[in-house]
């Protein structure tokens, strides 16, 4: 690839859809982007206010209304405090060699490293759940899924009932399981056995509208690691979900819980100079908080 066919605009541009396509906690339909904006640095921040509760008082006729109501504001500072880096170097004997792709496969690898960072640091977050979202703990389990007590099904439920509880809306739930914990779902046949006409709207829970929303089995945007939907969940697979020795941390929640900022900030192609190759370097920022604690879940779950 000779140098001056380099296009760093376009490879940026690849490496962060490379980067969608990996991920599963930072994707669409699990985080938001809402205040992402442009990002020019590290350190630099995106400050998210909230609105106070308004206080409902009880009417008398013909009697004056108490005194105006002053309201109070909360602010959230999200960070671009993460940065990664990579640096790699295609040697031009191979080029000449022929090689096919080494470049773009390796432009590949760069991106899925990047997004794997990304994945595991969201994955730790579920510490940041409300304590009433939280079922179990890593010292006190919250049970022990088999294939015959029917636990890992029944745990979604339970998920989907602390989220209710704390008034989180319907549409759009996600929850993330590891690889052993979809087996088990496999061999439930109110797992397996959706889509039949007798439990479609159960399992689906349809929306009556036309809106986005009548369709949540389907997020909007790249989809990594989706495997179906029960229960009122999007239901995704990850190998990044966290655990403490066989103690698993079964996420769940909505986009509004955790926001996530980031930009492929410097990509460059350069000549070593005491080596005959091409050479890749590129800049990663990012950040994310959790900015609604109550629109996060936890179970936690011994899988052996």
């Amino acid at each position: 690839m000779a140098i001056d066919n380099f296009i760093p605009e376009l490879w940026a541009a690849r490496l962060l859809l490379n980067m969608h396509q990996a991920l599963v906690f930072a994707q669409p339909g699990i985080v938001n982007r809402d205040y992402e904006g442009e990002i020019r640095d590290v350190g630099d921040t995106v400050r998210i206010n909230a609105i106070g509760t308004v206080t409902i008082n009880d009417y008398t006729k013909n009697t004056d209304l108490t005194a105006p109501q002053e309201l109070t504001d909360a602010q959230t500072t999200l960070t671009i405090n993460k940065k990664k880096s990579f640096n790699f170097q295609v040697d031009d004997v191979d080029r000449m060699q022929g090689i096919p792709g080494a470049m773009d496969g390796a432009m590949r690898e760069a991106a899925f490293g990047l997004a794997n960072v990304m994945d595991q640091y969201l994955a730790g977050l579920f510490t940041d759940a409300d304590t009433a979202n939280q079922l179990g703990s890593d010292g006190s389990p919250y049970n022990a899924p088999t294939t015959s007590n029917g636990l890992a099904y029944e745990n979604l439920v339970d998920l989907g009932r602390v989220l209710d509880e704390a008034n989180v809306p319907q549409a759009n739930r996600w929850l993330v399981i590891p690889p052993k914990y979809e087996a088990l779902l496999l061999k439930d046949q109110r797992f397996v056995s959706f889509g039949t006409v007798g439990n479609l709207d159960r399992l689906m829970n349809r929306f009556a509208d036309a809106s986005a929303d009548a369709n949540p089995a389907t997020p909007a945007g790249p989809v990594s690691g989706l495997i179906g939907r029960a229960a009122g969940f999007n239901i995704y697979k990850s190998n990044n979900v966290t655990k403490n020795g066989s103690v698993y941390r079964i996420m769940a929640g909505t986009p509004e819980a955790i926001t996530v900022a980031e930009q492929a900030n410097k990509v460059v192609a350069y000549n070593p100079e005491k080596r005959f190759a091409d050479a890749v370097k590129g800049l990663h920022v990012w950040g994310a908080k959790t900015i609604r604690t109550n629109c996060l879940a936890v179970a936690y779950v011994t899988l052996s």
